[in-house]
């Protein structure tokens, strides 16, 4: 997948995930913040397992070959979980309780994630880092 595809995708997702957001606080306007972040966060994972379990060429050995180049397949599944990284980062800035253990943790998973992204190479710490 070239770079300016999965920068697009990146963009894309960024702005649905604040979408389905918008559009859940509307839906529930009586929830919290925190409980309609959760919601999407819930829409991620589930997505986010769905195209990672998709991408899997042999589950004899999920993570073989280490280091190679990624899939398109797995170039996509690390977009969809960099743009919730970087939705859910912006998120974590207008919460009312500001963590800055969490922002830490966003930000290194969006670095590791986008550094998988630019040298297209396959790694399982994107995955325990999310």
């Amino acid at each position: 997948m070239e770079e300016h595809g999965v920068t697009s995708l990146v963009v894309l997702g960024v702005i649905s995930w604040t979408t389905a957001f918008l559009f859940i606080r509307k839906m529930f306007p009586k929830r919290s913040f925190v409980f309609c972040n959760r919601l999407v966060s819930t829409i991620h994972v589930t997505i986010a397992v769905t195209l990672a379990s998709l991408s899997i060429e042999d589950w004899r050995c999920p993570v073989c070959p280490l280091a190679a180049q990624s899939s398109p397949q797995q170039m996509k599944a690390l977009a969809v979980s960099l743009s919730y990284l970087i939705y859910d980062l912006i998120c974590c800035l207008f919460d009312k309780q500001f963590s800055l253990d969490n922002v830490f943790h966003h930000l290194v998973s969006i670095v590791r994630i986008g550094a998988g992204l630019s040298y297209q190479r396959v790694s399982t710490l994107p995955c325990s880092q999310t």
